[in-house]
């Protein structure tokens, strides 16, 4: 049971990621070139879309799930378990964003999670 609090951590951290990602990619913030009054208009537009604001809102609930962990975790454990979000967040990058793909970044995931199971086993 304890472990759902780390887990809770991640899918929150990964979820926010990947919505706010997928938003401002969609709503063309990349893509602003202009006045600082045009640059607001978008930054506004962005802070009120209901999709970035479930990203801060999961940002806040991962926040309370890592405060929960750390009442039953020690940080050396269960800080290394955050490395599986950028694994995570590449392979949805992947599927859902059609983002890049490079064996170089799957060799580096590899170590990273390799590293992790290293440290939380041993």
């Amino acid at each position: 049971m304890n472990y759902l609090y780390i887990f809770g951590t991640i899918l929150f951290t990964v979820f926010g990621q990947m919505v706010l990602k997928w938003r401002i990619t969609k709503l063309g913030w990349h893509m602003v070139d202009g006045s600082l009054w045009i640059k607001i208009q978008c930054y506004c537009t962005l802070l009120f879309d209901p999709w970035i604001l479930s990203g801060f809102f999961s940002a806040f609930v991962a926040s309370i799930c890592w405060t929960m962990a750390m009442t039953k975790f020690e940080i050396t454990t269960a800080y290394p378990f955050m490395s599986l979000s950028p694994a995570i967040v590449f392979l949805l990058g992947i599927f859902l964003l059609n983002e890049s793909f490079s064996w170089g970044k799957v060799i580096g995931l590899v170590l990273i999670i390799t590293g992790t199971i290293v440290t939380v086993k041993l």
